[in-house]
């Protein structure tokens, strides 16, 4: 037959570590190698080991021990190192009187309720919350015994409870057959639920363990929040509760974790010796995960000191209650102003199906309603955070009511906000650094006519400086791409759809321009920066979406753009939302995330590498051809963009 891995190195360990005196017999070994063959739990890993210690002896190869405690501390280290399993000991104790303490279903009734009584403890805390602590699980002769008490006096009352808190940190003792009433209560009726299967050695017979169809009373059921407390002293039943619980994620383990017990023990005399080898005669194996809490333990989902599980408990159900109200203010918000209408109602349905079972803080629940959203809507702009600073609404300027008719002072007006040059090469310079509003620029024709589009009507080439443009009024950016463009051609430039208004607006060359238009013949390049933002960066993407101009410099803020930011209700979660959508002349709607120029320069060399450009007659990869490249078309759409910096 042959030997299995842990039979050799069991084989080892006996032949070289046992060192020689007098009279050691042989047949302690064989009789503990009996033992382990007829009752440990994992006889798979015994294969051959009795024929490999029997072939050692013939051969002389064990050598002798004369002390007896040191032998079977000896045996433990060579029985534990083989198998892998620290329940494996072996003890010299000639004076053992086995104990039998007697089996719970055979106690008096009085004395069953005094012990149930002191080993269970119910009580409501604040806000309608359920405490309960069980420290010994009782089976299931015991539970039928005591069941109409039990039930009126436990089961009942917890199930009006808002939410528990479950407390086994004390609970070191327990029947197996009596975990399945438990997670039946914790459960719907149907469909019925595997929990566990037990393998028992000694009986070689195998028994699975099932939520139950029925139970005496009401359940808590599975619908209302439930958490768990463990310490390192949780053992046995109690650790099969809670880990079943926990991978059926019906539950949250809070605390230290558990012992890592065995499902049976079992003490046995080796031979007529006075040596005893403990040995688990029976395994558990979890359906779900094809493991066991055995030796490892249940691991916590909050790791803390159990004393502090309590406290910690009551401060992660106050979160977990906030959830159903923040989802609704999420949904809410989102009904009202999300630009994408025809995402919306997949959005909702989303979440109201999403399962919150993992979210344990306000974090958790922000990244998981984020990862939500941007899984259905692929949209950038919606973004869900925690944050300390709440929202605040920045009031617009250059209200046109609040600017005089003033010929003058129009004029000097137009002379601060536009910056324009010629520069060598009968270059012109312009620079802006916002958008006004349309009625603003209405108001301002003349003027913009007589100094800006006057001395620039007869340079050659034109570069239009957006490095720190952070933004201002989109609708505005039709007057400016209309003087690119030659007035006898009609062009689509854009479409805006405002959500908050319900409006589409499409903007297309203008006519009767207040000036002369700079046409479509010429150059035209656009300077961006890290500060770039808002209706600045729309306007450098609508120039290369347009085949109108060479973008040079840095790539932009990717600023979240037309977007409203909301608290949620009673938590420290912002979502901004997108209520504007921008749409190019190809219909495509841009969602922000930063415009890459054509030519990637520092935003300080940005004019003298124009002028390079322009007198060299350098060719720049257009953006037609950049997006013709699956691999660049994905970098830029996904380019990760530095925040922006405010400038003063």
């Amino acid at each position: 037959m042959a030997v299995s891995r842990f039979s050799q190195a069991l084989l080892v360990l006996f032949c070289h570590v046992l060192y020689s005196s007098a009279s050691f017999q042989p047949a302690l070994v064989l009789d503990m190698a009996k033992i382990l063959l007829d009752n440990y739990c994992f006889p798979e890993n015994l294969v051959g080991m009795q024929e490999a210690i029997q072939q050692a002896i013939n051969s002389g190869e064990i050598l002798k021990i004369s002390d007896r405690k040191t032998l079977a501390s000896v045996l433990t280290a060579g029985v534990q190192g083989a198998l892998n399993d620290p329940r494996l000991t072996v003890s010299f104790e000639p004076n053992f009187v086995p104990v039998m303490p007697p089996a719970l279903p055979s106690l008096p009734t009085e004395q069953l309720i005094r012990l149930v009584r002191n080993s269970v403890k119910l009580e409501f805390l604040e806000n309608n919350v359920g405490y309960l602590r069980i420290d010994r699980i009782i089976g299931e002769e015991t539970a039928a015994k005591l069941g109409p008490l039990l039930q009126e006096n436990i089961w009942t009352k917890v199930t009006h409870a808002s939410s528990l808190i479950f407390d086994l940190r004390y609970s070191t003792a327990g029947e197996l057959d009596g975990v399945p009433f438990i997670i039946s209560y914790f459960s719907d009726p149907e469909p019925l639920i595997h929990i566990d299967t037990v393998f028992d050695r000694p009986s070689n017979t195998t028994k699975e363990l099932w939520t139950m169809s029925s139970i005496m009373g009401e359940r808590y059921g599975k619908r209302k929040d439930l958490i768990v407390l463990t310490s390192k002293r949780t053992m046995g039943a109690a650790e099969a509760i809670a880990y079943t619980l926990k991978h059926l994620n019906r539950a949250i383990i809070v605390g230290e974790r558990s012992a890592g017990g065995s499902v049976k023990v079992q003490k046995i005399r080796i031979g007529d010796s006075g040596f005893y080898i403990t040995v688990p005669v029976a395994r558990s194996v979890n359906p779900i995960t094809g493991q066991s809490w055995e030796v490892s333990g249940v691991s916590p989902s909050v790791n803390i000191n159990a004393k502090e599980a309590v406290a910690n408990a009551k401060n992660l159900l106050a979160v977990r209650s906030a959830i159903p109200n923040a989802v609704q203010s999420v949904s809410d918000i989102i009904r009202q102003y999300y630009s994408f209408t025809d995402r919306v109602p997949a959005l909702l349905q989303h979440l109201q199906s999403t399962d919150f079972f993992s979210v344990i803080s306000e974090e958790d629940l922000a990244n998981k309603i984020n990862y939500e959203l941007q899984s259905v809507s692929e949209d950038p702009r919606l973004v869900i955070k925690l944050t300390q600073d709440h929202p605040v609404i920045i009031e617009e300027d250059f209200e046109p009511e609040n600017i005089p008719n003033d010929p003058a002072f129009l004029t000097n007006l137009v002379d601060t906000v536009f910056k324009v040059r010629i520069l060598t090469g009968n270059t012109g310079y312009l620079r802006f650094d916002k958008f006004g509003d349309v009625s603003v620029m209405a108001k301002l024709g003349e003027q913009i006519a007589q100094k800006i589009w006057e001395p620039l009507k007869d340079t050659e080439n034109l570069i239009i400086d957006l490095r720190y443009n952070t933004g201002g009024s989109s609708a505005s950016m039709g007057i400016l791409l209309s003087f690119l463009q030659d007035p006898s051609q009609q062009f689509h430039f854009f479409t805006l759809y405002d959500r908050i208004q319900n409006t589409t607006t499409e903007f297309n060359t203008l006519s009767g321009l207040p000036g002369p238009p700079y046409g479509s013949k010429r150059g035209v390049y656009i300077l961006t920066s890290y500060y770039t933002a808002g209706a600045g960066e729309e306007f450098a993407y609508l120039m290369q979406s347009l085949h109108r101009g060479t973008v040079i410099g840095e790539i932009t803020s990717g600023t979240l753009m037309h977007s409203k930011s909301f608290q949620v209700e009673d938590t420290d979660i912002v979502i901004t939302v997108p209520f504007i959508n921008i749409i190019d002349n190809n219909g495509e709607c841009w969602l922000g995330g930063g415009v890459v120029p054509d030519a990637i320069v520092l935003a300080e060399e940005a004019v003298d590498h124009t002028h390079e450009i322009i007198e060299s007659g350098m060719k720049v990869v257009a953006f037609d051809e950049f997006d013709q490249n699956p691999c660049a078309s994905f970098c830029m759409r996904n380019v990760q963009i530095n925040p922006l910096v405010h400038i003063s």
